[in-house]
């Protein structure tokens, strides 16, 4: 597909390329070895959900073409892209593999072995047999496929050992079986006995059963057993229908139902599969030769790699997250935040402060009332325990917990049962509109006068991810930002009044509503001032840009002479690259050791520069069918850490790429210039803070801070 025919590049093939990225840390020697391993398992997790969410639609498209209007944002050539798709992956695919090989020899290098059945020591065979006896036999179900009149149900998220039965002298006709690997109960690495203690050995789940086959179906008279691993992809769209006498909990409960149920969109396989078998999967699954079929090496699922076991001798070197300077000593964090803004920036500064915020409202007889959104929650949430305190204590706790974020659908109606046995009362989502802004409302009481305060941020309330994610929250108890925060959640609580109360924000910027209409606004006057010869400047952070409107604005403003600086993780649906741009556009991606999450917009507006943070992406869907919070930061030295921070991130020329019309991923080196590693740097800029809490301009501690040491 020729991108230049277009205005903008396709979402999907864009994906593709942020993929592509992760899957050059992977390559990256410079990468610590077990990162470099993570880095693949993030690359095959990321695949899966692209094939059961992006490409599942992109089939849809196809398949409802012509018929009524879906609520679908159709895409002018869908078969198009999926062939492209076919194209990109099969070729990952490749580089992959080749990046698999490479890392099982450096392994080697460090004495840990990853084995087959085939390369056990007479200790590493009996300990094999005992393993399977005591662990896996009775977590495992062998499926005579042939004898089954309807084909079993295949898990999405589970691998497969397809096997033939044979025998040696052709004297029995050739069967075939299924076993699913048990990973979810057991994992999917064994470490086996090793003769020195610097020798690791480890095998895999299914080599163990492979080990076994004869074990398993010896009753049946074959003496030659064969088998290969694969996978299924399904589509993942939970389809919540208009039926009105059914509650939203009942259609995600059917949903996630029909969901195990979904339509195949892939099969990987092992390229070395007996062909019998391989044709009898395919028709069996009703799959299609073209574009459904993914031929891969002998390991699957590779996602389980992001838990490889630590025998590594070196060990990594993550930074430690701090507490914020101004909240060190203080011996509540709800006073200081009364008191002045705090800017907390995960995952260099500690998630505690959130948490112990609400710790703190749960126990004060002065607070009346807690109100908190939760998207994606941790398993174990301090965040809910802290909660469920708060209504024991007698405060009136309300949590919208949006029930439809995907993947996360069947925990957070966990979720609700135990908050609402809790007495929490729990709002559960607007129709046909996700409710994704990171925010908090407490209600304290103080001498006849009610004082809000909480927080705004740009990620989930989740203390593990927290300490992986990169995200700003504001602490705050600002009377203008907290009354729309209040505004927010009496719309999320009364939504059937209509949107009424989004539009009467007067210092946040909801979506849907009013941020397209004010972004759009903001951005036409850096275009007007270029025009008058004034300074103009547009630099924007998120995870996605794709909105094809605001793009087409961006496009207007790189004509008329607005500098332009983009920092966007994944998905990059603009053509940075234009003769036609005054000054050429600076477009990057940072791909590292943290998931960079953030959103922050900065506009120049005449020298009275406006900044914000937000939960909402450049996308169609964040602006026009979620609501989310666009937050403005009037304190000048958040402000200013905020620009610094994006500053070190445009600096970066050892983790960033730049964001071109190719999508070629090229890194931004340049050697004339002192190596900056971006998140190292943020670390030792923010770290100096607690030095120099005072606050010396924040330029100025980003060049004094020390020489960051690599990993």
């Amino acid at each position: 597909m020729n991108n230049m025919k277009r205005r903008t590049i396709v979402r999907d093939i864009s994906w593709l390329s942020f993929n592509a990225r992760v899957l050059q840390e992977a390559a990256d020697q410079s990468v610590p070895l077990r990162e470099r391993i993570k880095f693949l398992g993030i690359f095959s997790n990321n695949m899966d959900e692209f094939f059961r969410v992006r490409v599942a639609t992109l089939k849809r498209m196809i398949e409802y073409s012509g018929k009524a209007k879906i609520n679908m944002h159709l895409e002018l050539a869908p078969e198009k892209i999926l062939d492209e798709i076919q194209s990109i992956v099969l070729e990952q695919q490749g580089e992959f593999n080749y990046i698999w090989d490479t890392i099982v020899k450096e392994l080697e290098k460090e004495k840990i072995f990853l084995v087959t059945e085939k390369q056990l020591t007479k200790e590493q065979q009996k300990f094999v047999q005992t393993y399977f006896e005591e662990e896996i036999r009775s977590n495992m179900i062998p499926l005579m496929i042939e004898s089954i009149p309807a084909f079993p149900y295949l898990r999405d998220k589970s691998i497969y050992l397809g096997v033939v039965l044979s025998r040696k002298d052709g004297s029995m006709r050739r069967k075939f079986a299924l076993i699913e690997i048990p990973s979810r109960i057991l994992g999917r690495f064994v470490l086996l006995p090793s003769q020195t203690p610097d020798q690791h050995f480890i095998i895999l789940l299914e080599d163990i059963i492979r080990y076994n086959l004869r074990n398993i179906f010896s009753y049946f008279g074959y003496d030659r057993y064969e088998s290969w691993i694969f996978k299924v992809t399904k589509d993942a769209e939970i389809d919540i229908d208009n039926d009105i006498s059914t509650t939203l909990i009942q259609k995600i409960e059917k949903g996630l139902r029909n969901r195990r149920k979904g339509k195949p969109v892939r099969f990987v396989y092992d390229k070395e599969m007996d062909e019998g078998l391989l044709h009898y999967l395919i028709k069996r699954l009703n799959l299609t030769k073209k574009g459904d079929l993914i031929p891969g090496g002998r390991i699957h699922n590779f996602k389980h790699f992001m838990d490889f076991p630590d025998v590594f001798s070196k060990k990594g070197q993550r930074r430690k997250p701090f507490t914020h300077p101004l909240l060190a000593k203080a011996p509540r964090v709800t006073d200081i935040i009364l008191d002045q803004d705090i800017m907390l920036h995960f995952p260099y500064h500690s998630f505690n402060p959130v948490i112990d915020m609400l710790r703190e409202a749960a126990i004060d007889p002065s607070v009346i009332a807690i109100k908190i959104t939760g998207y994606r929650l941790s398993n174990n949430s301090k965040i809910i325990n802290a909660l469920i305190n708060a209504v024991r204590n007698g405060k009136n706790v309300t949590v919208m917990l949006e029930l439809r974020a995907r993947f996360d659908e069947e925990a957070n109606l966990e979720w609700k049962e135990r908050l609402e046995d809790e007495g929490v009362k729990v709002l559960i989502g607007i129709p046909n509109m996700k409710v994704h802004a990171k925010i908090c409302l407490i209600k304290k009481r103080i001498s006849n006068r009610t004082i809000h305060y909480g927080f705004i941020s740009t990620g989930n309330l989740n203390e593990r991810t927290a300490a992986l994610y990169g995200d700003h929250c504001l602490l705050t108890a600002n009377r203008n930002i907290m009354a729309d925060v209040n505004r927010l959640f009496n719309y999320i609580e009364k939504w059937k009044d209509g949107t009424g109360q989004l539009k009467t924000c007067k210092t946040l910027i909801p979506c849907p509503i009013l941020l397209r209409r004010e972004l759009t606004k903001m951005i036409r006057k850096e275009v007007k001032n270029a025009k008058n010869k004034k300074p103009a400047g547009i630099t924007l952070k998120m995870n996605s840009l794709s909105d094809e409107e605001l793009i087409y604005e961006l496009y207007d403003a790189a004509r008329a002479g607005v500098e332009i600086k983009l920092i966007v993780r994944g998905i990059f649906c603009m053509f940075s690259e234009n003769k036609k741009f005054v000054i050429p556009v600076t477009a990057i991606s940072i791909i590292d050791e943290y998931l960079e999450h953030a959103r922050v917009f900065i506009f120049h507006n005449g020298g009275k520069e406006k900044v914000f943070i937000s939960s909402a992406d450049w996308m169609v869907r964040n602006l026009d069918h979620r609501i989310e919070a666009t937050c403005p930061i009037s304190d000048s030295l958040i402000q200013q850490e905020l620009k610094d921070i994006l500053n070190i991130q445009l600096a970066d020329n050892i983790k960033a790429r730049w964001l071109d019309n190719e999508l070629v991923n090229r890194y931004k080196r340049d050697k004339s210039q002192k190596k900056v590693r971006s998140q190292i740097e943020i670390y030792s800029y923010l770290h100096q803070k607690i030095l120099k809490p005072t606050g010396i301009a924040g330029g100025q501690q980003a060049a004094q801070a020390p020489e960051p040491v690599l990993n």
